[in-house]
C-alpha cells in the first residue's frame, strides 16, 4: 500500500486515576482518505481524538505529523498545525449567535475591530455549502440538536484544516443531511484533507470510509481496508459477538389503553404550527415508535406531552383521566408521565453532579424527610437501579461525566424510571451510543413493556423503529401521515409517509398498515 501518511500516533498510553483509557495504541491517518475509528463507548476513541486535537496530553507515546514529532498543549496549537475537530458533545456557546460561534477564537477583524458583517456573510456561505438555511444571527441556544450539529460542522469547515476529526458528526442528522455531509467529506478529500471519522452507525462507515481501526478496552483490536470488511466483522471485533446477538425481540401482547392524545396543536410564534391536530394512543405494554424527518414535530410532540409548552392545545388522557393543559411538568411526572430527552448533555444530566444525585433529580421530593434531604437519599433504589440496568460505575458518588456516553444515557433512563411512570417518553434514546449500549437500552425498553409500561419513543434510526415498535406513527409537517402495525409494512412505507409534502399532510392523507 503506497498511501501517504499525514499523522501517526505511536504507542499512545493515557492513564487517568484508576483507569487506563488508552494502552499502547498506534493509529495511522492517511492523506485524502476517510480513516474510520470505531469501538464501544469507553473504548478510548474520544480520548485518542482529544490527544490528537490538543485537548489532552498523552501519558506516553508520540504523535508524528508529516513525519515530524509534535506535541500539542492546546487545541489552538493543534489548529495552528491544521488539525480541526467536531466533538460529539458539541463545544458551542448557547448564548452566542451562530456566526459568532463559527468564528470563535478565529474572529475576522479589521484594525483590531471584529468585522461582524463579514463573519455573517461567511457563516451564511458555509451553511449554504451544507444546504442549510440557518440564520447566522440566531442564538445557538435556541436551535434544535440537529441544527447545532450543523453549526459545529460549519465551525470546523471555517478552519483551513488538513486533518479533520469528526466525532459522531451524524448522530443528530436526518438521512438527507447525512448525504449532504458525505458530499462535503468527499469534496474535502479531493482537496487533500485527511478525515478521522468516528461513528456508531456501522452502515455509514462502510459507505464513507477508506480504512478502519477498531478499539476495544483501550487497545487496538484490528485494522483493515474498508473494502475488506462488513458490519458483522466490525461488530465481532468491537464486541466479540455476532450482529445477530443484538437484534431485538418478538412483539409484545397489547393491553388496555394508557395514553390518548386528541387534537394536539402547538402554534409557532411567527405563525403556522409545530404540531397541528395530532391524535393517537398508546396501550399498556406497547412500544410505539414515532418516526419522521427533521422538522416533522417528533420532539415537539414529546415536549408538549410532558408540559414544556403550556401554549399547546388539545386533550391528553392518561390512565383514563384527562390532564389539565396547564398542569406543570412536575405534576405530570407525578401523574405517571416522564421524558428521556434528546440531548442528554443539555437536558438530561447535570454534569457537575454525581451519578446518584442525577438519578434522583426528577423524583427528589419523595426522598425528603421532615423537610430535609438525607445525605444519601434513595441509596437502595439507586443501587438496585444501577444493577438492573447494568450501569458501569465504580460508585454512585462518582461524577456522571466520568461515565461513557452509553452509561450516561442509562442514568438518564434510570432517572425517569425512579418516578415510577406508567408512560415513558423517549426522544432519540440511542443517540451517540455504541452497539452494545444500544442493545442494553433495547433490552431495558422490552423489559419495561413486559411490566406494562407504555413507551412512546422518537428515533431517526429507521432500523430501530422497525425492530422495536409494536406500532409506528409517522409524522410530516407536524401532522400524522401514517400509522403502521408491526409486520404489516416495509421501511419504504415509512420513508414514503415521512416524505409526504405539506399539502398531503394538511389534507390528512396518511396511510395505515392493516
Amino acid at each position: 500500500m503506497n498511501e501517504t501518511i499525514t499523522l501517526r500516533a505511536e504507542h499512545i498510553t493515557k492513564i487517568y486515576p484508576g483507569t487506563i483509557a488508552l494502552d499502547d495504541v498506534s493509529f495511522t491517518t492517511y492523506e485524502s482518505k476517510v480513516n474510520i475509528l470505531v469501538g464501544e463507548n469507553g473504548a478510548g476513541k474520544s480520548t485518542l481524538m482529544k490527544i490528537i486535537a490538543g485537548a489532552e496530553l498523552q501519558s506516553s507515546g508520540t504523535l508524528y505529523l508529516n513525519g515530524k514529532a509534535v506535541s500539542f498543549r492546546s487545541p489552538i496549537e493543534a489548529s495552528a498545525h491544521g488539525i480541526g475537530i467536531v466533538y460529539q458533545e458539541l463545544d458551542l456557546c448557547p448564548n452566542m449567535s451562530v456566526s459568532d460561534n463559527i468564528f470563535l477564537t478565529r474572529e475576522i477583524s479589521r484594525r483590531g475591530v471584529i468585522d461582524f458583517k463579514k463573519q455573517r456573510e461567511m457563516a451564511r456561505e458555509l451553511l449554504g455549502r451544507l444546504e442549510q438555511r440557518i440564520n447566522p444571527d440566531s442564538l445557538v441556544g435556541e436551535l434544535g440538536v440537529s441544527a447545532k450539529q450543523i453549526v459545529a460542522i460549519a465551525k470546523a469547515l471555517a478552519q483551513n484544516v488538513k486533518i479533520l476529526i469528526m466525532d459522531e458528526p451524524t448522530s443528530a442528522l436526518t438521512a438527507g443531511e447525512v448525504e449532504v455531509l458525505f458530499r462535503i467529506v468527499r469534496e474535502l478529500k479531493t482537496r487533500g484533507v485527511s478525515i478521522i471519522y468516528i461513528s456508531h452507525r456501522l452502515e455509514e462507515v462502510l459507505q464513507i470510509g477508506d480504512f478502519i481501526t477498531v478499539l476495544r478496552d483501550g487497545k487496538v483490536q484490528a485494522e483493515a481496508s474498508i473494502a475488506d470488511v462488513d458490519v458483522n466483522w466490525i461488530v465481532e471485533k468491537m464486541i466479540g459477538k455476532s450482529l445477530a446477538a443484538f437484534l431485538p425481540r418478538a412483539a409484545h401482547s397489547i393491553k388496555t389503553e394508557t395514553l390518548r392524545v386528541e387534537g394536539l396543536t402547538y402554534p409557532r410564534p411567527e405563525g403556522g404550527h409545530y404540531i397541528r391536530n395530532l391524535s393517537f394512543s398508546v396501550n399498556k405494554g406497547e412500544i410505539v415508535g414515532l418516526y419522521g424527518l427533521m422538522g416533522a414535530g417528533r420532539s415537539e410532540t414529546l415536549e408538549c406531552l410532558i408540559g414544556l409548552h403550556p401554549e399547546a392545545q388539545g386533550r391528553i388522557i392518561l390512565g383514563g383521566e384527562p390532564l389539565d393543559q396547564a398542569l406543570s411538568t412536575t405534576d405530570r411526572i407525578a401523574r405517571g408521565l416522564t421524558l428521556v430527552p434528546e440531548d442528554r448533555q443539555a437536558a438530561g444530566i447535570i454534569p457537575t453532579m454525581s451519578v446518584a444525585n442525577n438519578m434522583i433529580l426528577a423524583n427528589v421530593k419523595s426522598y425528603v424527610r421532615m423537610g430535609v434531604l438525607p445525605r444519601k437519599p434513595g441509596l437502595r433504589e439507586i443501587l438496585g437501579m444501577a444493577h438492573d440496568m447494568s450501569i458501569r460505575v465504580s460508585s454512585p458518588d462518582q461524577q456522571i461525566t466520568a461515565l461513557s456516553g452509553g452509561n450516561q444515557q442509562k442514568v438518564v433512563v434510570a432517572k425517569g424510571l425512579l418516578t415510577q411512570p406508567t408512560v415513558l417518553l423517549m426522544d432519540e434514546p440511542t443517540r451517540g451510543i455504541d452497539v452494545n449500549s444500544k442493545s442494553e437500552i433495547f433490552s431495558i425498553m422490552n423489559s419495561l413493556a413486559q411490566r406494562g409500561i407504555g413507551i412512546l419513543f422518537a428515533s431517526s434510526e429507521l432500523k430501530e423503529i422497525v425492530a422495536l415498535s409494536d406500532r409506528v406513527l409517522v409524522m410530516a409537517a407536524g401532522r400524522l401521515t401514517g400509522e403502521f402495525t408491526r409486520g404489516a409494512y416495509s421501511e419504504t412505507d415509512l420513508v414514503a409517509a415521512s416524505a409526504m409534502d405539506r399539502s398531503s399532510a394538511a389534507n390528512g392523507k396518511g396511510t395505515t398498515g392493516s
